[in-house]
């Protein structure tokens, strides 16, 4: 199986994809796509352009690596659509199982503008992340699957009871915990470890958030991606998976 999980930044999305890691049956690849938006030799965005592109790395040459490790076994990725929109084509669509995660966007925007107070709309990610999902949900006449993040955290088990049934692979109830410590797998090339991930080292499951923000109400230009954003997520969440009893 060739497994996509599409989210948002700041949405949980990484303690899911914690969480494929310890089933054991995929292997995982985290934001690859992200990281050739940003440091790809053909990339996108110029936000760190003072970090050397890395060598070899490109959207052409990922696909004919990841698409040669699925001929081979089960692949997992966690990404956000709008690092790659511009690359999918129906043939690319067509090769993945495409799944979708969304979280309430008052967190994501305060998270990702918390360590990047100059995001733009387009990191924000709700935009291309609709966008993908009326497309999908058009060319199969059905939606996709699409988990909420309230629900991931507040019924680990469950929603990922439902995730599983929805794209007919295994429940490992295993999965769902873990030790805490270092998460080098999740890191990106030129970026490091970095503080994005200190909630997932310190974690030894899916939880509820604790971090504790400022209003947006505080930041107008925050604000307002807020509230451009609030309507493509309730879009979404009209078509959730809700978390099924144990």
């Amino acid at each position: 199986m060739f497994l996509t999980l599409w989210a948002t930044p700041r949405s949980v999305s990484t303690a899911f994809e914690w969480m494929m890691r310890q089933r054991g049956d995929f292997e995982c690849f985290h934001e690859p796509w992200n990281e050739l938006y940003y440091y790809g030799e053909d990339r996108r965005s110029q936000r760190d352009a003072h970090v050397s592109a890395r060598p070899g790395h490109t959207y052409t040459a990922f696909w004919s690596e990841i698409t040669a490790l699925a001929g081979q076994g089960n692949v997992f990725i966690k990404d956000f659509a709008y690092s790659v929109e511009h690359d999918l084509d129906e043939a690319k669509l067509a090769a993945m199982t495409n799944t979708f995660l969304i979280r309430e966007p008052k967190r994501v925007i305060q998270g990702l503008g918390h360590h990047w107070p100059d995001c733009t709309w387009e990191e924000v990610g709700f935009e291309s992340l609709h966008r993908l999902f009326g497309q999908i949900a058009d060319r199969s006449g059905a939606p996709p699957p699409v988990i909420d993040a309230a629900d991931l955290t507040g019924d680990p088990d469950g929603t990922i009871r439902a995730f599983c049934a929805a794209v007919g692979i295994e429940f490992i109830a295993e999965a769902l915990s873990w030790e805490s410590g270092e998460r080098t797998e999740v890191s990106w090339y030129g970026e490091g470890t970095g503080p994005w991930h200190d909630n997932l080292r310190r974690s030894t499951g899916i939880a509820p958030p604790r971090t504790e923000y400022p209003p947006l109400a505080e930041t107008p230009r925050l604000n307002e991606m807020y509230e451009r954003s609030l309507p493509l997520y309730d879009a979404m969440a009209a078509h959730r998976l809700r978390p099924a009893p144990q």
